[in-house]
């Protein structure tokens, strides 16, 4: 072989790109810190997740986080992985107000981007709602100046906003009233590009596994480490709770009532006019099976 073929034959550097908010630094920190072994090298980026969703419509990233209510918009290009998963139970993103604000129908608020699993509900929710679409991190500043008379709050914004605010509504209720009180929140996950060789996606996506697992396992360890850089933008005891939220052992692999539950978001979707047709999320993920298959 020539040095030119080599050379060409030799994977570069894979993208992986998530948001800055804890959950998904903490999931991902594991192979930052050489915890776990890729079968390729990785480089990481952290973008607000609307940027991610946008980046993901334009096949930017290979790699890349993504809002749930997304995927049906992009399941030529992705495949949906089964692992760093958030979901909410009994809790979610909130709609918030200034204390005792009457919103009336039309009221203006902000949401963190078009796509999100969030936007989606909300639109569904608030049909008569004026929205504007801001950073995650200027909702609130953007409530408390009197530019919107409300915003929905995600991220770790849900467990400390200003005492000047009130929830006005759980995205949770949303949800259930339009899912049924079974089924968890779907609210992100992550995608990998297509194009990328069925072995070489199936490692990629094994790898990921295993940071998830090994972070949720260390999660001590690994919370300290991130507090000591400076890596989050939180102080511990938010940290912690945060991170039993949205960064535990259902964030690993996703089970077939986590699985239930995005299939039931894309057919609320569908139901709404938000999809051309409803999805099954199985069908569209990574068929581990192949590698089974191949070395047999």
């Amino acid at each position: 072989m020539s040095t030119e073929q080599n050379k060409n034959s030799i994977p570069g550097p894979i993208d992986i790109a998530h948001s800055p908010d804890a959950d998904d630094i903490f999931m991902y920190y594991a192979i930052k810190f050489g915890w776990i072994s890729t079968p390729v090298p990785f480089k990481n980026v952290a973008l607000d997740i609307e940027t991610l969703n946008r980046a993901a419509i334009d096949g930017i990233y290979d790699v890349t986080a993504v809002s749930f209510a997304l995927y049906p918009k992009i399941r030529d290009d992705f495949s949906l992985l089964r692992t760093a998963v958030s979901f909410g139970e009994g809790y979610g993103p909130k709609l918030v107000k200034p204390k005792d604000k009457r919103l009336r129908r039309n009221f203006k608020v902000a949401l963190s981007g078009y796509n999100t699993t969030n936007a989606m509900l909300f639109r569904i929710a608030y049909p008569k709602a004026r929205i504007v679409y801001k950073n995650f991190l200027e909702i609130e500043s953007a409530i408390l100046s009197g530019e919107v008379d409300a915003g929905v709050l995600i991220h770790e914004s849900i467990l400390d906003f200003d005492e000047n605010l009130e929830v006005e509504c759980e995205l949770w209720d949303i949800w259930q009233s339009l899912a049924g009180p079974d089924l968890p929140l779907p609210l992100g996950g992550m995608v990998l590009r297509r194009s990328i060789p069925l072995l070489r996606a199936i490692s990629i996506e094994e790898a990921l596994t295993k940071a998830v697992e090994i972070a949720n396992s260390h999660r001590s360890l690994l919370a300290k480490m991130l507090l000591e850089r400076n890596l989050v933008r939180i102080d511990a005891s938010t940290l912690r709770k945060y991170l039993d939220l949205y960064a535990n052992e259902k964030s690993v692999t996703m089970d077939e009532k986590q699985l239930e539950a995005v299939d039931r978001l894309f057919h609320i979707g569908y139901e709404h006019g938000f999809f051309e047709y409803p999805i099954k999320a199985e069908n569209f993920m990574i068929p581990h099976e192949y590698k089974e298959l191949r070395n047999s």
